[in-house]
């Protein structure tokens, strides 16, 4: 299927009791967005970056009880997975849609990314507009606006503590009308992963280099 826009059932989907019933929910109405905007997002992301990137969609195969309260898509260098590694996503959780660059907690590497940003903390700061979010948890419904000391507090606890993470991008309410227009949502999102790239190449550089 082509990709319409997130619509209000979507949102609602994460309202629904039991994960059987949830997780068929996301299978029909989300999943199959899900694939149309990553094959988009994979091939330009492929061509900006000069890698090859790969699309995942979040299985949430581990759940045996308690259903997803978001879902998402991830797109990484590497082949098999995307946890470990720096990646993009694109999810929804029940009141917005989020874009991240995101550093989770599972990346072996997260220290030495973490002292390199801390390092190059005046680039990092002129690479991620004011209007973008910040994130310390990918399993929390919560985020930041963007500024210096959140940004240093965020990146300080992502080197320092075992379950630390750091993803930054943008939050759209799901009562936006630009998730109603494909077109207009898919060039937000392109672009702004196109400002996050240069935190990508300089976290990739890191891991690769050192």
């Amino acid at each position: 299927m082509s990709f319409n826009g997130f619509l209000e059932q979507d949102f609602e989907t994460f309202h629904i009791e039991g994960l059987e019933e949830r997780m068929e929910a996301i299978q029909e109405r989300i999943r199959p967005k899900f694939q149309a905007i990553g094959d988009i997002l994979t091939h330009d992301l492929s061509t900006k970056i000069g890698n090859e990137m790969y699309l995942h969609i979040a299985k949430h195969a581990r759940r045996t009880k308690n259903p997803p309260k978001d879902t998402w898509l991830a797109i990484s260098h590497h082949k098999r997975g995307y946890k470990q590694h720096p990646h993009f996503q694109v999810g929804l959780w029940d009141d917005h849609v989020f874009l991240w660059l995101a550093f989770i907690y599972e990346a072996p590497n997260k220290t030495e990314i973490a002292q390199t940003f801390l390092h190059e903390i005046d680039f990092v700061k002129k690479t991620i507009p004011e209007t973008f979010m910040i994130s310390k948890d990918h399993t929390k419904n919560e985020a930041f606006p963007m500024n210096e000391d959140t940004l240093t507090k965020t990146l300080e606890r992502f080197r320092d503590v075992k379950k630390g993470e750091f993803l930054v991008g943008r939050q759209i309410a799901k009562n936006d009308p630009i998730l109603k227009d494909p077109d207009a949502f898919l060039k937000m999102t392109v672009d702004t992963f196109q400002q996050l790239i240069p935190l990508y190449k300089l976290s990739y550089e890191t891991i690769y280099t050192s």
